[in-house]
C-alpha cells in the first residue's frame, strides 16, 4: 500500500471533544470519522487492525471447539418478548416498526436469537455440549456514549454461546473459555488485562467476570485487593461494615433544625462525623412509579446496580412531589408513612447513637436507635465498597479502588434464557430438560482502543506486531533522487514478494511531515531510505517503541528486515 493512496486526513491537532489519548490519536492519524453521537465510520487502518483482531478471536475460539455462525441484525420482537426482555430492558434496545406494523428491534445482544437457532437441533443429550459464536455488527443506544471506540452505539462483537446438560460441564467449559480470553489479550497485545468478578445485569446468570484493562481513564471501577489478590467490578463487590455500637443508647430526641437539607448541612449542625447518621436516598420504579425509600449511613454512597438487583427492575432518582408524603431533607426510617418500599443497608445494623430525618419540616433525631426505634428493618448490602475497605475474602483493610476498561465478559446465564423460551432436550432417562447456557463476549472496537490506550506516546500509537495495519512503514526520504527512489521502490517491491505487509511513503514531502505520519500510523518497524544513507550503503530501521535502532547494509536489506519483523513477532508471544 502507497501511503499517498491511502484514504484519510492526519493532522498535529488534538481534537477539542477528545477526552481521552486514544480517541484523539485515531482521529487525527485517520483511523475514524465521526458519523452521529457513538457512531463512526472506519478508514483502512482500523480495518486493518480489528480484521486481525478478529481473526485471533476465531482461532481461539475454533480452539475450544467454537463453531461460527452469523444471526441477524435486526430481530423480530417475538424472539425477545418470548425471553421477557422486550418489556424489562430500558431504552438501549432500539425498538422500531418495519413496513408492514411489525414491531422489531436492534440487536444489542444475541442470546434469544442463539436459543432461537439451535433449540431444535439440540433437542437429544445426545449432541451436547456445543457452543457457536459469532462476529457481528450490534447497536445499543448508550445515553452517554464517549471516548471514541470505548464506548459506541453502534459497534463490532464477538459473542459466543455454549449449551450444557450439567452445571459441572458449563463449569469446566467456562474456565476453558477464560483460559482462552486470556491468550486472546495476551497475543492482542495487552497481557496486562485482569479478569474480576462482576453483576450480570441484564443479561441473568449468578456468575459473571469481566476482563479489565487497568487505566486512569476508564469509566468502570475495580476493587483489589492486594494482600490476597481479590478483584471485583465495584458494582458487585460485597461491603462490609464492622459492628458499631455505642454501650448507652441516648433517647431518641427531636432537634429544630431550620434550612437543613443535606446530610453534610445536619452533621455540621450537630457537629457529628457522617458516619454517626442515617441518611435516605429515594428512587422511583421504572416500570410503576413506586417509591423506594433506601436509609444507609451517611458516609456511604448507594450501589444502584445492587438496588436494582434486589428490586428486580429499572429505578430512577425519585422526582418528590407534595403528594407523595416524603418531606425532601428530613425523611428518617421512624414513623414512616405512606406506600413506599423502604430498605435498609446493613451498614445500620445494630448502630445506635445516629441523627436522621423526622419526616416532618425543619427537623431531625438524635439518638436514633435502630433496635429500639426500628425493630421492624431487614438489613441488606445496597452501598459501594471503598478504597481502604475490608477485602470480601481475606477481611483485611485493604482494599483499593482502580479504574478500567472492560474488554470482555462472561457470564454463566443457567436457564434463564432455554427456559423462558422453551428450549428442551431429552436425557438419558427420557425426562425433559432445560439446557444451561453460558455466554462469552468481546468488543472488537473496543479492544482496539484499549491496545491504543495501553500503548503509546505523545506522537501516536505503539501497536503491537500481531494487530498492526502494517509490519514496515518504508520511508523514501527524498523520493525526487533518482538513486533513492530506485532503491526505495525495489525494496518495496522485494518485501511485498516476500509476504510482508508495507505501507510504503514515497511522497514529496518534508522528512519531518513523513515520520510525524509514520509515528500516527504507528507501524512496528520502520526503514529509512535516504540519500546520506545510500551513500554510506546503509538503511536506517527503528521501531515505534524505540526498543531497536539500527543500520543495515542496503544489499540484502530485505531478508534482514524481515528477521527483524519475526523476533518482534516472537517477544511478543
Amino acid at each position: 500500500m502507497k501511503l499517498e493512496k491511502l484514504v484519510g486526513e492526519r493532522f498535529k491537532e488534538r481534537p477539542a471533544d477528545c477526552v481521552v489519548d486514544s480517541h484523539a490519536l485515531m482521529i487525527r492519524g485517520g483511523y475514524m470519522k465521526y458519523v452521529a453521537n457513538g457512531i463512526y465510520s472506519s478508514y483502512l487502518p482500523l480495518r486493518r487492525i480489528t480484521r486481525k483482531i478478529e481473526q485471533i478471536i476465531r482461532e481461539e475460539m475454533d480452539a475450544i471447539d467454537g463453531q461460527e455462525v452469523q444471526f441477524p441484525v435486526v430481530l423480530p420482537a417475538s424472539l425477545w418478548q418470548e425471553s421477557g426482555r422486550y418489556e424489562s430492558v430500558g431504552k438501549e434496545l432500539l425498538r422500531f416498526q418495519d413496513r408492514n406494523g411489525s414491531p422489531m428491534v436492534l440487536g444489542m445482544t444475541h442470546e434469544e436469537a442463539a436459543v432461537h437457532l439451535v433449540r431444535e437441533y439440540g433437542q437429544s443429550y445426545s449432541r451436547y455440549p456445543f457452543m457457536i459464536y459469532q462476529i457481528q455488527t450490534k447497536f445499543r443506544d448508550e445515553a452517554r456514549p464517549r471516548a471514541g471506540l470505548i464506548r459506541v452505539r453502534e459497534f463490532t462483537m464477538k459473542d459466543a454461546y455454549s449449551f450444557h446438560t450439567s452445571q459441572e460441564d458449563l463449569e469446566a467449559y467456562y474456565n476453558r473459555c477464560h483460559k482462552a480470553y486470556e491468550r486472546i489479550f495476551a497475543r492482542a497485545g495487552v497481557p496486562q488485562v485482569i479478569s474480576v468478578a462482576s453483576d450480570s445485569g441484564m443479561m441473568g446468570g449468578s456468575i459473571s467476570h469481566e476482563f479489565m484493562l487497568l487505566t486512569p481513564i476508564g469509566e468502570d471501577f475495580i476493587a483489589i485487593c492486594p494482600e490476597c489478590g481479590y478483584r471485583s467490578n465495584m458494582e458487585a463487590a460485597e461491603n462490609i461494615i464492622p459492628p458499631i455500637r455505642d454501650e448507652v443508647s441516648d433517647p431518641l430526641t427531636l432537634v429544630y433544625t431550620p434550612d437543613i437539607h443535606t446530610i453534610e448541612e445536619i452533621c455540621d449542625f450537630l457537629k457529628s462525623p457522617k458516619e454517626n447518621s442515617c441518611k435516605a436516598v429515594v428512587y422511583q420504579q421504572v416500570p410503576d412509579g413506586k417509591y423506594v425509600v433506601l436509609f444507609l449511613r451517611g458516609d456511604l454512597e448507594v450501589n444502584e446496580t445492587k438496588l436494582t438487583g434486589y428490586l428486580g427492575c429499572e429505578i430512577r432518582p425519585a422526582e418528590i412531589t407534595p403528594e407523595s408524603g416524603l418531606h425532601a431533607g428530613y425523611i428518617g426510617p421512624v414513623d414512616l408513612e405512606g406506600d413506599f418500599t423502604v430498605l435498609y443497608d446493613r451498614s445500620l445494623e445494630g448502630r445506635n447513637n445516629l441523627s436522621c430525618g423526622a419526616n416532618r419540616e425543619e427537623y431531625h433525631y438524635t439518638g436514633l436507635d435502630m433496635a429500639r426505634d426500628v425493630p421492624e428493618a431487614s438489613y441488606h448490602d445496597f452501598a459501594k465498597i471503598r478504597e481502604g475497605g475490608i477485602c470480601p475474602c481475606c477481611k483485611k483493610s485493604a482494599i483499593t479502588i482502580r479504574r478500567g476498561i472492560e474488554v470482555g465478559n462472561i457470564f454463566q446465564l443457567g436457564t434463564k434464557y432455554t427456559r423462558s423460551m422453551h428450549m428442551t432436550y431429552i436425557d438419558p432417562d427420557g425426562n425433559s430438560q432445560y439446557p444451561i447456557m453460558g455466554c462469552y463476549g468481546i468488543g472488537v472496537g473496543r479492544l482496539a482502543a484499549a491496545v491504543c490506550e495501553a500503548s503509546h506516546d505523545e506522537y501516536g500509537p505503539i501497536w503491537p506486531m500481531a494487530i498492526a495495519p502494517w509490519q514496515i512503514h518504508l520511508c523514501a526520504v527524498r523520493s525526487d533522487d533518482a538513486q533513492v527512489r530506485e532503491y526505495a521502490d525495489r525494496l518495496y517491491e522485494e518485501l511485498q514478494r516476500l509476504g510482508a505487509e508495507v505501507i510504503y511513503d514515497d511522497r514529496p514531502v518534508r522528512a519531518g511531515v513523513m515520520f510525524s505520519d509514520a509515528d500516527l500510523l504507528g507501524v512496528p518497524i520502520r526503514v529509512v531510505v535516504s540519500p546520506r544513507n545510500l551513500k554510506d550503503q546503509v538503511l536506517e530501521v527503528t521501531s515505534r517503541d524505540k526498543t531497536l535502532s539500527e543500520k543495515i547494509p542496503a544489499q540484502d536489506a530485505a531478508a534482514r528486515i524481515l528477521q527483524i519483523v519475526s523476533d518482534f513477532a516472537k517477544k511478543e508471544n
